[in-house]
């Protein structure tokens, strides 16, 4: 299966499961989720983002997340009493959350030779001039909400699916986007795993670096 149909899958997945309000249903919806493979090398991003964090990032992070969230749900399945299966929904949460923000994310990025970094257009263009004035100036807030994130957690610029506005939400650990309100177009990792073994401490630096391979190609299919 390739990483986009995955995403969707694995969003619609997520989606229904958040609508089901009894423990006991979340059965129904168990299933063995995959690492998705990343559509270029590991090495492809650079000099924005070194290979070793790419490699690092998708095989052990992302891979752990994959492993926790199934599970996670085998336990959960397994669990013959309620406080047993309370005591398992954060993991569900939280690994679950990472696999899905992940999937999002290796699509978000592409190689400066092909379309990483190239700005967006048309609708998507015209709403984020509308809503922040011009591509700069939507970086400059999102890279403000980024640095503003304490801890681990996300940015994303989402598009509300009843209004069709746009906004930066920040995200805390691996909580996912509510797919139910927003439609995610462009997530940024924030976990110091992301940038750590290349810039350091100097997080604000990685916040700048990666404009230069996020794909607005993918940003503006999620858009339409």
């Amino acid at each position: 299966m390739s990483l986009a149909a995955s995403t969707r899958s694995t969003l619609a997945r997520a989606s229904k499961a958040s609508s089901i309000r009894a423990l006991g249903s979340l059965t129904a919806v168990r299933t063995n989720y995959t690492l998705p493979d990343l559509p270029y090398d590991f090495g492809a991003l650079e000099p924005h983002i070194s290979g070793q964090i790419m490699e690092i990032h998708h095989q052990k992070h992302h891979k752990t997340y994959v492993n926790g969230i199934n599970d996670a749900q085998e336990k959960f399945a397994a669990a013959s009493s309620p406080a047993e299966k309370v005591a398992l929904t954060s993991l569900i949460k939280f690994h679950g959350g990472g696999h899905i923000n992940h999937s999002l994310f290796w699509e978000n990025l592409s190689p400066t030779n092909k379309d990483g970094g190239a700005p967006p257009s048309g609708a998507l263009a015209k709403a984020i001039d509308d809503t922040w004035g011009n591509l700069d100036g939507f970086k400059g807030q999102m890279n403000t909400a980024l640095a503003g994130i304490q801890g681990s957690g996300w940015g994303w610029l989402v598009k509300d699916k009843s209004t069709n506005k746009l906004s930066i939400v920040t995200m805390p650990n691996q909580d996912p986007i509510n797919t139910s309100q927003y439609i995610p177009l462009v997530g940024i990792d924030a976990w110091e795993h992301a940038y750590y073994l290349q810039y350091q401490n100097v997080k604000a630096d990685y916040f700048k670096a990666i404009w230069n391979v996020i794909n607005w190609k993918t940003a503006e299919k999620r858009f339409a």
